[in-house]
């Protein structure tokens, strides 16, 4: 292995070989120059920055303030014994490096706050959103900066066996328009929001026990496999923008995809979030957690 530790263009040839064929040697180099900037690196984040690297991207930027805990080990790429107690966005980095060594990695341990968002958004070819689904603030405020910096954003979210699929386009609707947020809105009719906007078909919804869904705790259900699925989606999305490939089809346009159930959806949504049917849910989704107490 010393041939390659002096020798990254000899290194990145041996290492992405696999991917010519699918991808042009012309492409690998322009993967290989991008950078991509991935908020979050747990069950999604992680899963995100690993593929991406062995993809071929030359640069990260990654973030996330947390600590990994037995909690995560069923979904998390870098939840162990091991790494019990250290910082995931950390942990990350020698994952990353300990494929990619020459790979390019910037490390937000702090996570993504008001004080470095510019900095770590500066430089990102695409954003990839991997933040826990119930950290709503910044989930807004990063999208929304993404936009002004003229940045495409990725954002897939595990549904029970499955994975919904959105973009953002520097010059086509924003995240509140699209998720239909406003100021006054509560916390929690926010995230409901978000959820229904995140997944318009709810093909998932027949099997999914909201009963374990806790707004007020900030816990919910997710399988890896969803993860992995999530995954998949978000990184084939970001080679498509890199590369130029095909045409990008940002919100209201959106995609799910269910293995459990063996169905996908596709659609344009329109009026986005304020589709009466997406009202409708959003109102039975507000009823149904005020009543239980989830969102107190």
């Amino acid at each position: 292995m010393d041939k390659y530790k002096n020798n990254s263009d000899l290194f990145y040839k041996d290492a992405f070989e696999r991917n010519i064929g699918i991808l042009t040697e012309v492409e690998q180099g322009m993967l290989n120059n991008s950078t991509v900037a991935v908020i979050g690196c747990g069950g999604v984040g992680g899963m995100h920055i690993m593929n991406l690297v062995r993809t071929g991207i030359g640069a990260l930027h990654i973030a996330d303030m947390d600590n990994f805990e037995v909690a995560n080990f069923q979904r998390q790429s870098g939840a162990s014994m091991d790494t019990v107690g250290l910082n995931k966005a950390a942990i990350m980095k020698d994952m990353a490096l300990a494929v990619n060594p020459h790979l390019k990695i910037k490390v937000f341990e702090d996570g993504v706050t008001d004080d470095n968002i510019d900095e770590f958004l500066s430089g990102a070819d695409v954003l990839v959103d991997g933040i826990d689904f119930f950290a709503f603030y910044m989930r807004r405020k990063v999208f929304n900066k993404a936009r002004e910096k003229g940045m495409y954003t990725v954002t897939a979210g595990p549904l029970g066996f499955g994975s919904a699929l959105l973009v953002f386009s520097p010059d086509g609707m924003v995240f509140d328009e699209y998720f239909d947020i406003k100021d006054e809105m509560s916390y929690e009719d926010k995230l409901i929001a978000f959820a229904v906007g995140l997944a318009p078909a709810s093909i998932h919804m027949g099997y999914l026990d909201l009963n374990k869904v806790d707004l007020s705790s900030g816990k919910g259900p997710a399988l890896v496999s969803a993860c992995n699925i999530c995954s998949g989606l978000a990184v084939t999305e970001v080679i498509k923008i890199l590369l130029g490939k095909q045409n990008i089809k940002c919100v209201p346009n959106y995609f799910q995809f269910d293995p459990f159930l063996q169905k996908y959806k596709k659609g344009y949504l329109i009026g986005a979030n304020r589709n009466p049917i997406q009202l409708i849910k959003r109102w039975y989704l507000s009823k149904k957690f005020k009543k239980s107490g989830a969102s107190k």
